[in-house]
C-alpha cells in the first residue's frame, strides 16, 4: 500500500492509508521559487524605508512575509488541485501526486497564514500584519476562488496579491504606508500581466483544457500580445520613480531605464512573432527575462541603497 493511494480503496475493499508527505513535499507546497521574488521585494521595501530596524526584527518580518506568501500558495494548491492535474507544469505538485492529502495541505496553509500574521503583529507591528493578512486574503479569496476561473482579467486584478510584499516590508520598518511602497506595489502590479501572459501564450492549450479563461484562450494571441506591449511600455516610466522620489540612487535609476527598454524589446519581439511557426520562442524568452527584470530591479534597489549607507563601501 503506497502513499499515492490517498482517498482510494484497494481491490480488497480496505481503506488506503493517508499519505505521509515528507518535509520536501510540504516545502513544495509553499512554492519556493515564487517565494524568492516575494522575499526579495519584501526586503527591498524594508531596506529602503527611511527608518532603521533591528536586524532580528527585520529577519522576523521577512520570514513572516515569506511564510505568509507560501501559506497562501499552499491553500491555492489545495483549491486548484483539480485543474493542476490537467496542466503539465503543475501535475507534479504534491497534492496532485498524492504525496500530501488535500486536508493536510489546507490545514498547513491556514495554520501558517494565521501564525505568520500573528507573529508579525506581535513582534513587529500590526500595520504590517494587517497588510500581510490582506495580501493573503486577496490571493486566496479574490484571485484563486473568485477571479481565476471566471475572467480573463484574473491576472490583471489578481496580480495585486503578489504586489503587497514591498508595502509589508516598508510598514514593518516605519509602521505606516507611504508613496514609495505604493509605487513599488504598482511596479509589480503592472509587471504581472505581461509576465503571466507570456507564459499563457505557449501554455494556451493547457489553460484551455483546464477551463482557465486566460487572455490568450478568450481573446486570442493578437489581443494578448497587444496588451502585453502596452503594459510593458507603461513599466518604462514607472520603474525609475523610486529614484525620482529619492528612495534610491542614480545607479538604480539608470539601470531601471535600461532594463525597461530591454523588457519592452522582448515584448516587441513577441508582437512580431508568428508563434505557430516558431513554437512561441519569443514568448518563452520574454517569460524568462521578465523574472530577471523584476529580480534585477529589486536587487539594484537594495545594492544602491546599501552603497549610500554610512560606512558602506
Amino acid at each position: 500500500m503506497t502513499d499515492a493511494t490517498v482517498d482510494q480503496t484497494t481491490r480488497t475493499g480496505t481503506v488506503a492509508l493517508a499519505p505521509a508527505g515528507t518535509w520536501h513535499d510540504y516545502v513544495a507546497l509553499l512554492k519556493p521559487r515564487v517565494m524568492i521574488l516575494v522575499v526579495l521585494s519584501g526586503f527591498a521595501g524594508l531596506w529602503i524605508a527611511p527608518a532603521a530596524m533591528h536586524p532580528v526584527l527585520a529577519a522576523v518580518a521577512v520570514l513572516c512575509i515569506a511564510v505568509g506568501a507560501g501559506a497562501a500558495g499552499a491553500i491555492n494548491m489545495w483549491y486548484d488541485r483539480d485543474i493542476d492535474s490537467v496542466m503539465a507544469r503543475t501535475k507534479g505538485r504534491p497534492i496532485v501526486d498524492g504525496r500530501v492529502a488535500p486536508a493536510d495541505a489546507l490545514a498547513f496553509g491556514v495554520v501558517l497564514t494565521l501564525g505568520s500574521v500573528a507573529i508579525l503583529g506581535l513582534a513587529v507591528n500590526w500595520v504590517a500584519a494587517a497588510v500581510l493578512a490582506l495580501a493573503s486574503a486577496f490571493y486566496v479569496f479574490v484571485y484563486t476562488v473568485w477571479l481565476k476561473r471566471r475572467t480573463p482579467q484574473n491576472i490583471v486584478i489578481g496580480g495585486a496579491a503578489g504586489a503587497f510584499p514591498p508595502i509589508i516590508g516598508w510598514a514593518a520598518a516605519t509602521g505606516e504606508v507611504g508613496l514609495v511602497p505604493i509605487v513599488l506595489f504598482a511596479l509589480i502590479f503592472m509587471w504581472t500581466p505581461p509576465h503571466f501572459w507570456a507564459l499563457a501564450l505557449y501554455r494556451r492549450i493547457e489553460y484551455a483544457a483546464a477551463g482557465v479563461p486566460m487572455l490568450p484562450v478568450v481573446a486570442g494571441e493578437r489581443e494578448t500580445k497587444r496588451q502585453m506591449l502596452i503594459y510593458t511600455a507603461l513599466l518604462l516610466p514607472l520603474a525609475p520613480l523610486p529614484w525620482i522620489l529619492g528612495a534610491t540612487g542614480a545607479v538604480y535609476g539608470v539601470a531601471s531605464i535600461a532594463l525597461g527598454l530591454a523588457f519592452l524589446g522582448t515584448a516587441w519581439r513577441v508582437w512580431r512573432e508568428d508563434g505557430a511557426a516558431t513554437g512561441h520562442r519569443a514568448a518563452k524568452q520574454m517569460f524568462g527575462f521578465s523574472i530577471l527584470y523584476l529580480f534585477a530591479l529589486f536587487a539594484l534597489m537594495i545594492v544602491d541603497r546599501a552603497a549610500a549607507q554610512p560606512g558602506v563601501t
